[in-house]
């Protein structure tokens, strides 16, 4: 689903009804406003119409590449949400948690946090990124609820020993392992950059996009006028559980 972002309004599907918990994970590895990092202005709604159906616990997670505490960049960006737990990904107890593609890209399991495995019903909440020429979604938006301290390389942070691998197969095993219910991409503006996510260009576009991830992210990268080979690896496996 495509709508106008003035026009857009939260109508949760139906299984979130019976969720108890739901986890919302944004874009918030940065102490920048929308559009390098979601905006809390779209949280606001999204909560706001899980409450008209859901008495659940809402929960919003995310880490930093840095692996220090995300809670300054909550601040910052101003996520104050009332009746909202505010979870720093670090601070988590991690689960390994097999891939289930018989035949993976390039990872047989996963570091995963618990917090995300004991919730009913996950939403991944990011701008329209793209970087290069691969868009950054909701499936990519995943990639920071891994344990910086397990895949660091050397002491610089972030994912530098899953990035060796050849992230675009790792972001298609991650969609797996780690299947997510929701995704929401923010294309008020389409923000494109080159090798730092915190610094590029951005357009007015004016739209929401809501769907099953693999599928809106699709859409994205059509609107985008790139090709995100992790999309079209994720489309040969689903073949590959049906077999």
């Amino acid at each position: 689903m495509i709508v106008k972002d003035s026009d857009f309004v939260f109508t949760p599907p139906p299984q979130l009804s019976w969720a108890r918990r739901v986890l919302i994970k944004p874009c918030a590895g940065y102490p920048l406003p929308y559009p390098a990092t979601t905006s809390p202005k779209l949280l606001n709604t999204i909560i706001r119409g899980i409450r008209k159906v859901s008495n659940a616990d809402i929960l919003i997670a995310d880490g930093t590449p840095s692996g220090e505490s995300i809670y300054p960049i909550y601040q910052a960006l101003g996520y104050n949400f009332r009746h909202v737990l505010m979870l720093d990904i670090r601070d988590s107890i991690f689960i390994e948690v097999q891939n289930p593609l018989s035949r993976f890209y390039a990872v047989e399991s996963l570091w995963v946090p618990n917090v995300v495995l004991r919730s009913d019903f996950l939403i991944s909440v990011t701008p329209f990124k793209v970087g290069g020429s691969s868009g950054h979604f909701s499936v990519a938006n995943l990639l920071s609820l891994l344990p910086v301290s397990k895949y660091q390389k050397g002491t610089s942070g972030g994912w530098g020993a899953l990035y060796e691998l050849g992230i675009e197969k790792v972001l298609a095993d991650l969609y797996f392992t780690l299947p997510f219910d929701l995704g929401i991409i923010e294309a008020h503006q389409k923000f494109f950059y080159t090798d730092d996510p915190t610094k590029g260009e951005a357009e007015d576009y004016g739209k929401i996009l809501v769907g099953e991830p693999q599928e809106i992210d699709f859409k994205a990268s059509q609107i985008a006028g790139v090709d995100c080979e992790h999309l079209r690896l994720i489309s040969e496996s689903r073949v590959q559980l049906e077999d």
